[in-house]
């Protein structure tokens, strides 16, 4: 059953399969960020698209087939009580699949394949579940495809004052572009990448690498309220309005740490969306993203666990 009560954080674009050595299971960034959005008491809505169809499979390097891949997870995510009311299907393209390698657990390497995610529309079903959204979460990764650019920033317009942007940013390969990059800043009201990536964009921005200095500048050039810049085992760094938050990283045995950066996201998102403190909310994300990582995919059960958190960190 979708929750009716929580706040509405929308996962705006790809949703796909992760293909991991010897498993399939659900991923995306924007998906997943949906996923442990509904787990932390929110409502989970994902706005994206998938294939149907004859069409709809997937064969691997090894010569795998996998089919009825959209079925397959509508009916996941809406077992898992997830908004599907935007999720697309697409008769000519089929579901995006990731092939995932954790021979390294810290550092996953993604090959990505083009899917019906790259095709997402700006439909009056994504329209208009984007005016009623408490948050919503975008990346750069779904932008790589002009239809699904032009519908992810269709529905930021969208989006009420009140509605909180959150641009979490995926860069992978050569998917992504300065130009996409800085829009995307320009629309967000929290701005959340890695130390790498940071490093990354720091020249092509003009901005200084040195992780509080290039968050001040995010501020100052694109208008962003709050700037995350996450540093996986080494813990994150926040920084809202003229307040900052350093927190060092929490030792778990690692299983994969695919998701474990989307599951800090939402836990920033629900705790901003609740007026929490920044103190408060960084160690509800850090913590998040720390238990997803010990646990292995992108959508691991952690709703208990999670609503002990938020009991153990709620600010008194």
């Amino acid at each position: 059953m979708i929750d009716t009560v929580g706040p509405l954080v929308i996962g705006l674009g790809e949703v796909l399969w992760d293909l991991f050595p010897d498993a399939q299971k659900p991923g995306g960034a924007p998906a997943n960020v949906a996923f442990q959005a509904g787990q932390l008491g929110g409502r989970g809505a994902v706005a994206s698209r998938v294939g149907r169809g004859e069409l709809d499979r997937y064969v691997d390097e090894r010569g795998n087939v996998f089919d009825r891949l959209g079925d397959r997870l509508v009916s996941y995510l809406g077992e898992r009580g997830l908004d599907l009311s935007a999720l697309q299907r697409d008769d000519r393209h089929s579901t995006g699949c990731v092939t995932v390698d954790v021979s390294d657990p810290h550092h996953p390497r993604y090959t990505i394949h083009e899917g019906a995610w790259d095709f997402i529309a700006a439909d009056r079903a994504l329209v208009e579940l984007a005016g009623r959204a408490d948050a919503i979460c975008f990346g750069s990764l779904a932008q790589r495809s002009p239809d699904s650019r032009a519908a992810i920033h269709a529905a930021l317009a969208a989006a009420g004052q009140e509605c909180l942007t959150v641009f979490d940013v995926n860069l992978r390969q050569n998917w992504w572009d300065i130009e996409w990059i800085t829009r995307s800043m320009q629309a967000a009201d929290v701005l959340k990448l890695n130390h790498d990536e940071v490093a990354t964009l720091a020249p092509l921005m003009n901005a200084p690498a040195e992780p509080l200095r290039f968050a001040r500048h995010a501020q100052q050039a694109h208008g962003i309220e709050t700037v995350c810049i996450t540093r996986a085992e080494h813990g994150c760094l926040l920084v809202r309005g003229d307040e900052t938050v350093d927190l060092p990283g929490i030792k778990v045995n690692v299983v994969d740490a695919v998701g474990a950066g989307d599951a800090f996201s939402a836990a920033l998102i629900i705790a901003t969306l609740r007026n929490w403190p920044l103190q408060n909310t960084g160690e509800l994300a850090n913590r998040v993203g720390a238990l997803v990582a010990s646990r292995p995919g992108a959508m691991p059960d952690l709703r208990e666990e999670l609503a002990g958190l938020l009991t153990e960190l709620s600010p008194a």
